[in-house]
Parts: structure tokens; C-alpha cells; sequence
């Protein structure tokens, strides 16, 4: 086992890492920009390293910075969390030459997962389905086109690197197709410095369930079950639970079984996820391989919950040369969780991303609710990386349960100083098309402005009105409704 992890992240992934290893005996080494100094993961890792400006480029994404903090603390391994450099190949490889251990898959499979062109060939070759699509060799603007006339209108032209929507252009008339296609290629080469595209036929309506693999260097590989992630805007997810309302056992063991073919296919080491679209529910619902993340992700928390297991830990342990921990018959599904991601951002604004101090943050503490946060009180939330504050989970024996603990949760997490998405999470929740479960990649695009139609649009409180309310006696008497039981509607 390592003696020195550095956490090559920030933020709230940065804390997760730093508490696995201190369970598992494991000296921490945060590293951080100027616009991070003092932030959570600096004070509870043994040892902090600046690594540059606030600027990501200069800091977090500098790979020169990264490993010389490995070389000068002495790590013997770099965990990079989810973001940044965790898919950067390059990285990956750097490390290895540095004789550091990159936690996560070896570099080539890095690269050959990471372009989607690649990825969905070398999931054919495995015999998992691929969504009906065309990877044209001749990549001038003329043969793209004439590939999505061959798939069939309507398709999505989809960049072969890079991820989160980016370059992703739905064409459902042929008059749109060179603009689309020029604009495409525009964002990808500006984006992931790569224009190559490709066809797919656009699947409408499809659910986003993916599935949680980790593999050891002993050549066993396990999924940890399915994750539905179909509530997204712009490709980024918003909330995400486990098990999924769409998936039967049968379903459940095809799609598992595909997923691990995948990652044996690719070579695969470490923790990773499988993502597939999925048309229609039930035994007889058809999926199709998407693409696979090489890393960690965010919502990792509620496969944590459900299955009993520490993904974190174990891909520490897998790292190190240690066998997976379990095999496959000992994992099982309990209860269920769903995870909300609090950003500051504003959703009465198209979601404008916030800045600021936050005075007065106070996280629930109750049965069933996990918080994953990289934040405290008085810190501040810079404008120069992703606003997520934090991750609630919670977990129940039903969704339901889990539901109705989420939405106490939110109720009672005061965050004054700057706006969140905290009322929009609410009123996501209370939503009766996910109380029921009808869910699809689109439904934030036809639900989402009535969502933010309810919210007010109050200005954020300022540094005397936090103070007044936090100086108020505890357990006064008072004829004044409790702001935080009348969340609805409150910006927080």
C-alpha cells in the first residue's frame, strides 16, 4: 500500500480522496492555486503544495506543476480525481515515466476510450450494441454529410473527442446540415483541438443509465449496477439516482454484462463507467453503448450508498496491485439514493453561475443524508472553476423514502451570500413526472422553464441580514413562520 497520495484536484472530490486515505493509514498531499488558498481540502490533508495562479491552465491542468509537487512531497502515487487532468492521457503516461502511479487506467486505454470513435468501435468488436451511426474516413464537410443522409435524418454530428455536449448538433432537416456541420467542427477544434466527427441517428426520448465498473491488474472486472442520469442541461447532469426506475433484473444483468465486456475489451484498470442510451423500459427496453469515462465520477456517492462499498478506497487498493475487494456475487443492491448537486448559480438566469462569499453555510445532519462538500462557511466560491458546492445524497429503503429525505434535506440547508439551485432542486423533486419516474434526456428542456417559473426572484441577502439571522436565540418563542420550513420559492 502507498505510503503519499497527492490529490491532483480541488473542491469537494479533493476532501473525498483525502478522508479514504486517512481510513486506509495514507499520508495526503493537497495541492492548490492562489484562488485556493485556505479552501477545505488545503486544511484537512497532512500537507498543502501551491502549484500556481488561479488560472486552471497555470495550475490544476499544468501537468509540469502536478508532478513536481509529486517529486518534491515525495508521493509515490497522484489520484486526479474527476475533471482537470483525471482523462488526460498525457498525464497518465507522465506519471508512469516519473515512476508514480496514475490512479485510474493505464494511458493507452485513456486514449483509445477517449476518442468515441474508437470507443463505439471497440464496443462492436465486443458485441455491445452501438447506437446506428457512420464514422466517415474522409472527413471533409461533403462525406459528414453524406453520412447522416446514409444513417437517416434525424441524427446528432457528434465531435470524436472531448465530452459535456460540446460540438453536439441535432440536424433534423438537410437544408441544416453544413451549417451544423461547420459549426461542429468549429467547437471541436477550438474546444479538444480535434474536428473529427461522426453520425449517429438521434434517438429520441432515450433515458441515460450508466453503468459502474472497476477491474484489477489480476484481470478481474465487476460492475457495481446502474446509475440513471437522464436528468441533464446541456449534457450535464443535475441529479442522479440508483437503481434506475426503467431497469428490471433481466435488463439490470444484459447491460452489466455488456459494460464488463467493454472494460475487458478495452484492457480496462480501475474505476470507470460504461454510459448507454436507453429506448424504453423493462426486459424488452434496447441500449445502445454511448461512450465509457475513464475516471471516477461525480455521482459515485449513491452507487456508495446502495451497494455498501467504497469506491474510493478500492481504487486505491486496485492502484496499489491489490485484488478487487469483492467479486461480483457479492454485490448487491440496497434501498435506493438519489443525488442533487448544489451549484452556485443562478436557475432564474439560465443559470448564471455565481460568485461570492458564502456567509452563513450550514449543512443538514440527518438520517439517510450524506453531504459530500469541499466548502465552509465564510470561504468563497471563485469565478475561475465549475460552481458545484456540493453533493446531497440520500438514501432510503424506497425512492420514496429517499425523496421525501432529500427534499427535508434541502429544506434545512441554509446558504446565504450568493444564489443556488437549491429551490430548483425543490421544485425538481416535487416535479409529478419524477415523482413517477417518466423520465428521458429532454426533461429539463420541456420541463425546465415552468420549473424556474415558480422560483422568485428575490435579491440574495446581504452581510446584515445573515448576521441578524444568525444571532437570533435559539428555540425563541416567535409568531414568524420558520424561513427554512418555507423553503419554496426562497433563493438561497
Amino acid at each position: 500500500m502507498f505510503r503519499r497520495i497527492l490529490i491532483a484536484n480541488r473542491g469537494e472530490i479533493a476532501v473525498r480522496v483525502i478522508r479514504a486515505c486517512r481510513e486506509l493509514g495514507i499520508e495526503s498531499i493537497a495541492v492548490y492555486s492562489d484562488a485556493d488558498a485556505g479552501a477545505l481540502h488545503t486544511s484537512l490533508a497532512d500537507r498543502a503544495v501551491r502549484i500556481g495562479p488561479a488560472a486552471a491552465a497555470e495550475s490544476y491542468l499544468s501537468s509540469d506543476a502536478i508532478l513536481a509537487a509529486a517529486r518534491e512531497m515525495g508521493a509515490e502515487a497522484v489520484h486526479p480525481g474527476y475533471g482537470f487532468l483525471s482523462e488526460h492521457h498525457v498525464f497518465a503516461a507522465a506519471c508512469a515515466d516519473a515512476g508514480i502511479v496514475f490512479i485510474g487506467p493505464p494511458a493507452n486505454v485513456i486514449e483509445r476510450m477517449g476518442s468515441k470513435i474508437s470507443a463505439r468501435q471497440l464496443a462492436g468488436q465486443a458485441g455491445v450494441p452501438v447506437v446506428p451511426g457512420d464514422t466517415p474516413a474522409d472527413q471533409s464537410d461533403e462525406a459528414i454529410a453524406a453520412a447522416a443522409q446514409r444513417v437517416g435524418l434525424p441524427v446528432i454530428i457528434k465531435p470524436s473527442e472531448g465530452g459535456g455536449g460540446i460540438g453536439m448538433k441535432t440536424v433534423r432537416d438537410a437544408s441544416e446540415l453544413a451549417a451544423s456541420i461547420a459549426q461542429a467542427r468549429r467547437e471541436a477544434v477550438a474546444s479538444f483541438g480535434d474536428g473529427t466527427l461522426y453520425v449517429e441517428r438521434l434517438v429520441e426520448r432515450p433515458r441515460h443509465v450508466e453503468f459502474q465498473i472497476i477491474a484489477d491488474a489480476h484481470g478481474h472486472v465487476v460492475h457495481v449496477f446502474e446509475r440513471e442520469c437522464s436528468i441533464q442541461r446541456r449534457h450535464q447532469k443535475v441529479v442522479e439516482e440508483t437503481p434506475s426506475t426503467a431497469v428490471t433484473p433481466a435488463l439490470r444483468q444484459r447491460m452489466g454484462a455488456a459494460a464488463v465486456a467493454v472494460a475487458k475489451a478495452a484492457g480496462y484498470q480501475n474505476a470507470g463507467t460504461v454510459e448507454f442510451l436507453l429506448e424504453g423500459t423493462g426486459d424488452a427496453a434496447r441500449f445502445y453503448f454511448l461512450e465509457m469515462n475513464t475516471r471516477l465520477q461525480v455521482e459515485h456517492p449513491v452507487t456508495e450508498q446502495v451497494a455498501s462499498v467504497d469506491l474510493v478506497r478500492a481504487q486505491i487498493q486496485v492502484a496499489s496491485g491489490e485484488p478487487l475487494p469483492w467479486t461480483q456475487d457479492d454485490l448487491a443492491q440496497r434501498g435506493h439514493a438519489i443525488e442533487v448537486r448544489i451549484y452556485a448559480e443562478d436557475p432564474a438566469r439560465d443559470h448564471l453561475p455565481q460568485a461570492g462569499r458564502l456567509l452563513l453555510y450550514r449543512q443538514p445532519s440527518m438520517p439517510g443524508i450524506r453531504v459530500d462538500s469541499g466548502v465552509t462557511e465564510g470561504g468563497e466560491i471563485p469565478v475561475h472553476y465549475d460552481p458545484m458546492i456540493a453533493k446531497l445524497i440520500a438514501h432510503g429503503d424506497t425512492r420514496e423514502a429517499a425523496r421525501h429525505r432529500a427534499l427535508a434535506a434541502l429544506r434545512d440547508y441554509p446558504i446565504l451570500g450568493i444564489r443556488t439551485n437549491v429551490p430548483f432542486l425543490i421544485e425538481l423533486l416535487e416535479h409529478p413526472r419524477f415523482i413517477s419516474g417518466d423520465l428521458d434526456t429532454g426533461f429539463l428542456d420541456t420541463e425546465g422553464a415552468a420549473l424556474r417559473a415558480r422560483l422568485s426572484d428575490d435579491p440574495p441577502p446581504d452581510a446584515l441580514a445573515v448576521a441578524a439571522i444568525d444571532s437570533a436565540p435559539v428555540g425563541r418563542a416567535t409568531d414568524q413562520p420558520d424561513p427554512w420550513a418555507t423553503l419554496r420559492g426562497w433563493r438561497g
